[in-house]
C-alpha cells in the first residue's frame, strides 16, 4: 500500500492501511486505458491515443470508512524498464491486459505476470509460489471474436493453481464483464466490493466534502451508503517518494544484510 510521504497533501486524512495502488499493464493498443475510462467515466473512447503514463485518483466513502484508490495507466512501449519495475514494486493491484487477436499481447501477458512474481518475491523475500498479489488477467476486444488467436485453453493454463489470479474475455468497447472483472479483483484483495463502479453512487467535486471524515461523524451514514469521486487534479506521486517508500519496505521487513536486496534498474 502506497504510504502519504507528505501528510499535508492527504487532504482527507485517510489511513495507509486504506490507500491502495491499482497498475493496468499490457501491450500497446491492447485497450488498457480503455478499461480506464469505463471504470471512471463509464465511457469509451473510439480514438486512440497513445499512453506514455496516466495517473488517476478515486476516492471513496464506505459504509463511514475513507478509500483512496490510485489508478497508474502505464505504457505498452515500456521505455524505461526500471519505471515498469518501480510500478510493479509499488502495486498493490494489478490488471494485466492483451487482446484476443493478437498472440503476441497474450505473450507479453505471460511474461508480465512473471516478473510482477519475481518482483514482489524480492521485495517480500519470498519465493514466488508464496507471493500474494491479487491480480486478474483480461483478454480484452470479445467483441472481435472472429479474429481470435488466443483460445481460452491456453489462458487457463497460464492462471491454473494461482488462486490470486482470474481471468475475464471482456470488451471495453462494449462494456462486456468490465464490472465483473472489476468486483472479483478487488475481492481478491479483500476491498469492498462497493469500488466497483455499479456499486456505489457516484458524487462530483461540489459534494466530495462528504468523504471528510469530521463531516461524516455529522453525518447520519447508513450501512448501505456508498460514494465515490474521482480526484481532480490528482498528481502522481514523485519517482523520490516510490523509491522512498519501497526503500523503507525493504529495510522494515529485513533483518539481516545477508538478505536479497531489490534493486531499481
Amino acid at each position: 500500500m502506497i504510504k502519504k510521504m507528505n501528510p499535508s497533501e492527504n487532504e482527507y486524512d485517510i489511513p495507509a492501511k486504506n490507500c491502495y495502488r491499482m497498475v493496468i499493464l499490457g501491450s500497446t493498443k491492447v485497450g488498457k486505458t480503455a478499461i480506464v475510462s469505463r471504470f471512471l467515466n463509464a465511457r469509451f473512447e473510439e480514438q486512440y491515443t497513445p499512453t506514455i503514463e496516466d495517473f488517476h485518483r478515486k476516492l471513496y466513502s464506505i459504509k463511514g470508512d475513507v478509500y483512496q484508490l490510485d489508478i497508474l495507466d502505464t505504457s505498452g512501449n515500456h521505455p524505461f524498464p526500471a519505471m515498469r519495475r518501480l510500478s510493479i514494486l509499488t502495486g498493490d493491484v494489478f490488471i494485466l491486459v492483451f487482446s484476443l487477436d493478437n498472440r503476441e499481447s497474450f505473450c507479453e501477458v505471460q511474461r508480465l505476470k512473471q516478473q510482477i512474481y519475481e518482483t514482489k518475491s524480492c521485495l517480500k523475500n519470498k519465493t514466488k509460489e508464496n507471493v500474494d498479489v491479487p491480480l486478474v488477467i483480461c483478454g480484452n476486444k470479445g467483441d472481435r471474436e472472429f479474429y481470435r488467436e488466443v483460445q481460452r485453453e491456453e489462458i487457463e493454463q497460464l492462471i491454473a493453481g494461482d488462486e490470486q489470479c482470474a481471468y475475464f474475455e471482456i470488451s471495453a468497447k462494449k462494456n462486456t464483464n468490465v464490472d465483473q472483472m472489476f468486483q472479483r479483483l478487488f475481492a481478491l484483495a479483500k476491498l469492498p466490493n462497493e469500488m466497483s463502479p455499479d456499486l456505489h453512487r457516484k458524487v462530483s467535486v461540489q459534494y466530495c466534502d462528504i468523504l471528510h471524515k469530521k463531516s461524516l461523524r455529522n453525518k447520519k451514514v447508513k450501512d448501505g451508503d456508498a460514494y465515490g469521486i474521482i480526484a481532480p487534479f490528482a498528481r502522481r506521486p514523485s519517482v523520490h517518494s516510490d523509491l522512498m517508500y519501497i526503500k523503507e519496505k525493504a529495510i522494515g521487513g529485513g533483518q539481516s544484510k545477508d538478505k536479497e536486496r531489490c534493486t531499481i534498474s
